[in-house]
């Protein structure tokens, strides 16, 4: 339809600002503001008509009910909403009353066009006063996927809400002290209240958790504080037991600080300040900022780990077997059903695990050290033990003997998408 008749159908409702006029053909033309176009389209229709050109009171929209006047006014209290929260990525969020969309779609019916015509009323606005929100924090820039914050403007009840997304630090955890867990375990007998029957739990001397620490606790608080956010989640690539070491390049792990208002941290002093805090009971290596992309990529990462295992024989042991033993399981598949030791909280299944690489020397004619690499999810104890025959075949098995893993460490956790290099799961922390 010729824009001339469209501007001359939608003149004829009723008052209409250049804003809302000039929505109806937003999809013709480049580089001009609604308002531009309305008002162009207003001259037309005066020229072809031979009329006086009258401007319009935009105020008296029966469109927008002058709602398209307050786009500075809106960003100036968005800008204002953003005072104290640091961040480098935006979007603008509008959300537009029934009766103004309900407006918005007569109009266009009146004009002789299709309901998606030009520009819906909220597209404008997020643009318009998007626009002005760049303007005034320049470092900035707009996100329509996953911002730093979301600015959301409801015209119905003329407030402006900030949604804050997390910030996200990546790196890896070394722990070097056993019988600290991963993350917070809270105590089963109380609950985490720390009492029961009015008295301080015993179980957990009325800590409300089973152990002291995590890693959780002795690296999460100090990212909070720096970040200066309102909670702090731990996500680690898979866990340790609690009495097991993780030594040599660490675990991956991020951890999400929610509502921060400080994003830009220098994560080389971050780190000697989580190792600082944590004493030498566990260290962190390579954090990195990084994308919200992370988490899930650190969480469901196919990993395959390298264990060092003491191992006790209940009768002595030769070396020809301990080798031979070693040789058959080295490459094998075992089939292992759920251990009895975690059989409480796990489904009864047999699950079938590779074991990659197997080396190991006898200390002594009942003690050894083992190194194992396995696929992600092999029970490492159990390869050792046997479990009561739940995992066949097992290092007892073989040589005939009663076998225990004394103490275990983690060495490496290694994953096919290592070393996490993708720049797309990462932020610079130096173009803040």
């Amino acid at each position: 339809m010729d824009v001339i008749e469209v501007a001359e159908r939608a003149l004829d409702t009723g008052a209409v600002c250049d804003a809302c006029l000039g929505r109806l053909v937003a999809d013709r033309s480049f580089g001009l503001t609604n308002a531009q176009r309305g008002n162009a389209m207003r001259v037309a229709a005066a020229l072809a008509a031979d009329e006086p050109y009258e401007a319009p009171d935009a105020t008296a929209c029966w469109v927008c009910e002058g709602e398209c006047t307050r786009f500075e006014e809106y960003a100036e209290r968005a800008l204002a909403a953003l005072g104290g929260w640091e961040f480098r990525t935006y979007q603008v969020g509008t959300r537009v009353p029934p009766l103004l969309e309900e407006n918005d779609r007569f109009l266009r019916e009146d004009a002789g066009l299709p309901e998606d015509a030009g520009e819906g009323m909220n597209g404008e606005f997020n643009r318009e006063v998007g626009k002005r929100i760049g303007a005034g924090v320049p470092e900035a820039d707009l996100d329509l996927e996953r911002p730093d914050v979301l600015v959301l403007l409801d015209l119905s009840t003329d407030e402006i809400e900030v949604q804050v997304n997390s910030a996200f630090v990546y790196g890896r955890y070394r722990k070097l002290e056993r019988d600290i867990p991963q993350t917070r375990w809270p105590c089963s007998d109380c609950g985490t209240t720390g009492r029961q029957r009015g008295a301080p739990c015993e179980t957990c001397d009325g800590t409300g958790y089973r152990y002291g620490t995590s890693v959780e606790q002795l690296t999460a608080p100090v990212v909070l504080e720096a970040m200066k956010g309102s909670e702090a989640v731990f996500h680690g690539a898979g866990r340790e037991d609690v009495d097991a070491l993780m030594l040599e390049g660490g675990r991956p792990f991020v951890i999400e600080v929610k509502e921060p208002r400080v994003r830009a941290v220098d994560v080389e002093d971050l780190q000697r300040e989580v190792n600082e805090f944590a004493d030498g009971r566990a260290e962190v290596l390579g954090l990195r900022l990084a994308t919200h992309d992370m988490v899930e990529r650190v969480k469901n990462l196919d990993a395959s780990k390298t264990y060092r295992a003491t191992v006790e024989f209940a009768d002595p042991v030769a070396p020809e077997d301990f080798r031979a033993a070693l040789d058959e399981l080295e490459g094998t598949t075992v089939d292992q059903r759920t251990p009895n030791r975690v059989s409480h909280r796990r489904a009864d299944l047999v699950r079938t695990r590779t074991v990659y690489e197997l080396d190991g020397e006898l200390t002594d004619d009942h003690h050894a050290t083992v190194d194992i690499h396995g696929e992600g999810g092999l029970y490492v104890k159990e390869l050792v033990s046997g479990d009561e025959g739940r995992t066949e075949p097992s290092l007892a098995s073989l040589l005939g003997v009663e076998s225990e893993v004394a103490a275990l460490d983690v060495l490496r956790v290694e994953g096919e998408d290592e070393p996490f290099e993708d720049p797309d799961f990462f932020r610079d922390s130096t173009a803040e």
